[in-house]
């Protein structure tokens, strides 16, 4: 549509969060994607396509009736039409995901207290929702942030405060300081925002002792953790794995954020939420908020595909409930593909790393070394923008992410983000020596 044309609305008669940044952010990447097919993409994080495999969704499907039928004792016609019909709320894989819970995490949950989700972004939302009773309620987030988690607290009119994260994965004096001032502000802050494992943007990971402290903090505050982890499974195959902040909580203090889109298949759009904290209702009775998201959910999406949930189920099933077995191919590729970039990041800026999630340097570049997950964070002199991305795209043939898409303001930021999930070392090869060429000229062009 032209700006000629009539209109029947303006953007100030709607939401007001649909003119922030935030929520823009994504299709903006997406449409720079769409207009320059033929750049490499160092920024999807999108899992690895060369796993995909359309008759595997059949049989995940075929083995998940087969255990309600065998296991679970239904009749064929009940099967069917748990299979086909609208269905329960909560979901029907609960259980299965209890189970891996248990097998790959050590955390023990009773399946009521989990909400299967379309997506593990609707189980951001649910919760943010439930989390907002009023306007004086405030969001905290370690920043850089997870921008899909910014624009659905927008969505709910939920403020988002940032928390310093540093080379722990979280700042715990700041964290206990904005806590503080919110209050001292008259504002109350209902929970802390975080990816503990190889975080998106950022790569970083929070060590065991850190995390220890972390849930003593939130006690000590009153505090809910959301800990969001769709990349935990994806360690360096000489790295072991942190128990996860849900594993490490005796007292109901995390909130768990899960998603099968990056260790099953993203286009299944299958999440959920563990929320075990017990609510008493008006009338007495007290349950998990589990139920209280799922009384969300019922006027949101109703309930999650069944037949989107069979195929996770079967995924699970197949491989005794445990995406660690399910995902060692993942693994292999991921941890190849992460050593690769940094490896190549040194040869284009020579550099000798500092170690784990330190920052290695060539001069002016400098480059994170996570110990697992999708990304590596790219710092440069200069600010980095979406005009510089477009123009990268265009002229460059390659894609990033600026990390501006992850500060909640407009101060510039001198830095980029690069995935490795969705390209092979070959494509990794070429974009690097594309945005080596890229960086080398803005540098030239800076210093004329």
């Amino acid at each position: 549509m032209s700006a000629a044309e009539p209109v029947d609305l303006t953007v100030a008669d709607l939401h007001p969060a649909l003119s922030d940044p935030a929520l823009t952010s994504m299709n903006f990447l997406n449409e720079v994607s769409e207009r320059y097919p033929a750049a490499v993409s160092l920024a999807a994080g999108r899992p690895y396509e060369e796993f995909f495999d359309l008759a595997a969704v059949h049989r995940h499907l075929d083995t998940f009736h087969r255990h309600l039928v065998d296991d679970l004792g239904h009749r064929p016609e009940q099967a069917r039409r748990l299979l086909l019909q609208y269905g329960r709320t909560k979901g029907i894989v609960h259980h299965l995901i209890a189970r891996n819970l248990a097998v790959d995490e050590q955390i023990t949950v009773d399946p009521e207290a989990i909400v299967v989700t379309v997506g593990c972004q609707e189980a951001m939302f649910l919760v943010l929702r439930a989390l907002r009773a009023g306007p004086t309620d405030v969001l905290l987030a370690v920043a850089p942030t997870y921008v899909g988690l910014t624009g659905a607290a927008r969505l709910v009119d939920l403020p988002v405060w940032p928390v310093a994260g540093g080379p722990s994965g979280v700042d715990l004096a700041d964290l206990a300081a904005q806590v503080r001032r919110a209050r001292a502000a008259g504002l109350r802050p209902r929970a802390c925002y975080l990816m503990p494992d190889f975080a998106n943007p950022s790569g970083v990971s929070i060590d065991t002792a850190h995390r220890r402290q972390l849930l003593g903090l939130a006690a000590e505050e009153d505090l809910l953790l959301l800990e969001d982890n769709p990349y935990g499974l994806f360690h360096l195959d000489d790295e072991p794995r942190p128990p996860t902040l849900k594993a490490l909580d005796t007292e109901r203090r995390v909130v768990y954020l899960g998603s099968f889109a990056k260790t099953v298949l993203p286009g299944a759009r299958v999440g959920y939420v563990v929320a075990d904290q017990r609510v008493a209702g008006p009338n007495g009775r007290v349950g998990p908020l589990a139920d209280q998201l799922a009384m969300i959910k019922s006027m949101i999406t109703v309930n999650t595909s069944p037949i989107a949930q069979a195929v996770i189920g079967g995924r699970l099933l197949e491989h005794g409930c445990s995406l660690v077995a399910a995902n060692t191919r993942e693994r292999s590729a991921y941890t190849r593909n992460l050593r690769h970039l940094v490896a190549g990041l040194s040869r284009r800026f020579p550099a000798q790393p500092d170690g784990p999630a330190q920052p290695a340097q060539s001069g002016v570049v400098r480059w994170t070394v996570p110990a697992g997950g999708f990304f590596v964070v790219v710092t440069v002199p200069f600010p980095v923008d979406d005009a510089m991305l477009d123009r990268s795209a265009r002229d460059y043939g390659v894609l990033w992410t600026p990390m501006a898409h992850f500060y909640d303001d407009t101060a510039p930021v001198r830095a980029l983000r690069l995935s490795v999930s969705a390209v092979t070392p070959e494509q990794i090869d070429v974009g690097l020596d594309r945005l080596a060429a890229l960086i080398t000229d803005e540098l030239t062009r800076r210093a004329g």
